[in-house]
């Protein structure tokens, strides 16, 4: 199992949406890095599902539950969505800031490349976040 990071502004798509809509596709993501990071996506992977610019923490985790298929928001190009669906708030969630600070979180791809709306997420982060917010699944 892979593991990943979501973004997303509560103010456009937030995690009691998620919640309440149950499966959700993963739409409107437009850079080549974190297409290809959705085109990567496996059945059963997780991903914490951040929120940006408002908040600017890990609220939650999703799992994959429909690989890569055609975006139905994009008009033109090669662009991709993946289905989530939630499996569980992050009791604890995990700031950003708090994650800046972290030696053991040094070189995570959340604040080595900020802009990314989809990233990898090592299964030693991963296991190290989980501690951090409290997750255990």
């Amino acid at each position: 199992m892979n593991t990943w990071l979501v973004k997303t502004e509560p103010a456009a798509f937030s995690w009691d949406q998620q919640v309440a809509n149950g499966v959700e596709p993963w739409t409107g993501v437009r850079n080549h890095m974190a297409r290809n990071n959705l085109k990567a996506m496996r059945l059963g992977d997780q991903a914490f599902f951040y929120h940006s610019n408002t908040g600017r923490e890990i609220v939650g985790v999703v799992t994959v539950v429909r690989e890569a298929y055609p975006d139905p928001t994009a008009a033109t190009g090669d662009w991709v969505a993946v289905d989530m669906r939630a499996v569980a708030p992050m009791p604890i969630p995990v700031t950003l800031a708090a994650i800046k600070v972290d030696p053991a979180l040094a070189g995570i791809a959340l604040v080595r490349l900020s802009r990314l709306s989809v990233c990898p997420i090592s299964a030693a982060h991963w296991q190290y976040i989980c501690g951090l917010g409290q997750y255990r699944r």
